[in-house]
């Protein structure tokens, strides 16, 4: 008995194979996770380093191996100096410890009493609860460091197998090409080629506009902090702004970070404030004026489609998925506008401003096609 045609299929068959295949894709990106989040990334840096591999080859006479080895270097130079950075910041702030636990305890007191005053919970019984928090903790402390351990080196495992999938993909990437080309029919092949050069423009354009976007926060934060006499402004700085590249969440998450150093280092409201001011002010002129006229231009996807996949990536992959989410959005974006029958997903993930424009066009053009 042979299935019905595909343009015969009933619609409950149709969402029932979609569904199947969603799931099914779903379980096995969670358990690739280890190798496709690597890839993932291997694949972005090589797209983003394939202009310089390209000028070392043509105007310094370099193999492609020489090449794309180089290209590389100055990848881990770059993230090492930005380490390097961070680093002796922490380290800075390392140095103040005693200060800090000082500080907090003074804090944790003062919490203590207007907490006697407001709930009329005397100090003892709460004295009894720290305790009783403070032995759990240290009876979980083996366990917390040995985590920490794993996942430095999981994490040292994981930037070693991105640097070598990023070293890989520029030394093969003509074999990519072709391979894709190849796996597709020939008359598909102009369509796979177009894909394949929209989807190397777009995410270079993003990750430049995403590096362009970063420093420029790192730059007036860390100014007006340090104008502003807080301690740690350029440790403040660099957080926000590498935090900000995770769209929504990654806001909230150096703002509370910027808070609790603040207020441990100076235990004074008006600090504080300031510093909330200041993250606030940032975070609502580059969301409303750097990111479109940096970024916004390169990856035109809504803000709902946006936050959903940030929320997917982190149930998915965590972190890494996080800051993979709007990447692999604007790729899959790019493959729905090319394929015909996926193009409605398309302009599903796209921005509404520019729909009728685009809708226009599509009529303008199928009318002198004709």
């Amino acid at each position: 008995m042979s299935l019905p045609k595909s343009d015969q299929q009933p619609f409950y068959f149709k969402l029932a194979m979609v569904l199947i295949a969603i799931i099914a894709l779903g379980y096995l990106t969670i358990l690739g996770k280890e190798v496709l989040s690597p890839l993932l990334f291997g694949l972005l840096f090589s797209i983003l380093l394939l202009p310089v591999t390209v000028f070392f080859e043509k105007k310094m006479k370099l193999h492609r191996s020489a090449a794309s080895a180089l290209s590389v270097l100055l990848l881990l130079a770059s993230i090492a100096v930005i380490l390097l950075v961070v680093g002796s910041e922490v380290s800075s702030l390392s140095h103040d410890l005693p200060q800090l636990k000082a500080q907090i305890l003074a804090s944790l007191q003062d919490f203590q009493k207007w907490i006697s005053v407001t709930f009329h919970v005397n100090i003892a019984k709460q004295m009894d609860y720290v305790n009783s928090a403070t032995t759990k903790i240290e009876n979980a402390t083996p366990t917390v460091i040995g985590a920490t351990v794993l996942s430095l080196s999981s994490l040292l495992l994981f930037l070693v197998f991105v640097i070598l999938d990023t070293f890989f993909m520029l030394f093969y990437r003509r074999r990519l090409l072709k391979f894709l080309i190849d796996v597709f029919k020939e008359e598909n092949s102009s369509i796979v080629f177009d894909i394949v050069e929209r989807v190397q423009y777009i995410i270079r354009k993003y990750l430049l506009g995403l590096l362009l976007e970063m420093s420029t926060v790192a730059v007036v934060c860390c100014s007006v902090f340090l104008l502003l006499g807080i301690k740690y402004a350029i440790l403040l700085g660099l957080i926000t702004a590498l935090f900000n590249i995770v769209p929504y969440i990654g806001i909230f998450t150096a703002l509370l970070l910027n808070i609790i150093i603040t207020f441990a280092t100076t235990a004074l409201a008006s600090k504080v404030l300031l510093v909330i001011i200041t993250v606030v002010s940032m975070h609502l002129i580059d969301s409303n004026i750097l990111l479109p006229l940096i970024v916004g231009s390169k990856v035109r996807i809504n803000a709902f489609i946006t936050l959903l996949g940030v929320v997917l990536g982190e149930l998915i992959w965590g972190i890494p998925g996080m800051f993979l989410s709007i990447p692999v959005i604007a790729i899959i974006k790019i493959i729905f506008d090319r394929v015909e029958s996926l193009q409605p997903w398309g302009h599903l993930m796209g921005d509404e401003k520019i729909e009728p424009k685009s809708f226009k066009l599509k009529k303008i053009t199928k009318n002198k096609s004709v």
